[in-house]
């Protein structure tokens, strides 16, 4: 991946839905060869989807709160992680290494639907402990990384 790759995908990243022709007018090349990029860019698995990004506030879900979740033991993760993938208000699932075992990010309306969503996740088997912060204000929300030059000594 190059210094044009790199632009092409930053582009794409602030607007997907920009045409081929804007893209190869910003980056200084042919629209084939624009094209031809982009499609090496998502056959490497580089750009993996496209997609809209819907505000959680336009749809009254103003509430975002991070909860640690331990397990009693690791043969109860197959049945949470199923669990999770069921619940819409449950954005992200990592596993991770540390004191707990897993940490989701939750968008909700409010306490009241998060309290309910606690008493679910406390509900599944095997789980035995969870702590919850609330977000206050979001500082930083990028929804991709951000492609680097590998050569840029500042970033390292």
């Amino acid at each position: 991946m190059d210094s044009i790759d790199r632009q092409i995908i930053t582009i794409l990243q602030k607007n997907a839905r920009s045409s081929i022709s804007d893209i190869s007018a910003k980056v200084n090349l042919s629209i084939p060869a624009t094209s031809d990029r982009i499609r090496k860019i998502e056959t490497a698995g580089i750009i993996t989807q496209y997609t809209a990004i819907v505000s959680p506030s336009a749809l009254n879900m103003k509430l975002i709160a991070m909860m640690f979740i331990s397990l009693e033991k690791p043969h109860f993760s197959e049945h949470f992680v199923a669990f999770v993938n069921t619940q819409d208000e449950i954005l992200e699932c990592h596993y991770l290494a540390g004191d707990f075992d897993y940490l989701i990010k939750i968008v909700t309306e409010s306490t009241e639907t998060l309290e309910r969503l606690l008493t679910r996740i406390k509900s599944v088997s095997g789980v035995q402990k969870t702590q919850t912060i609330v977000t206050l204000c979001t500082v930083k929300n990028n929804h991709s990384v951000i492609p680097r030059d590998p050569t840029d000594e500042s970033k390292k």
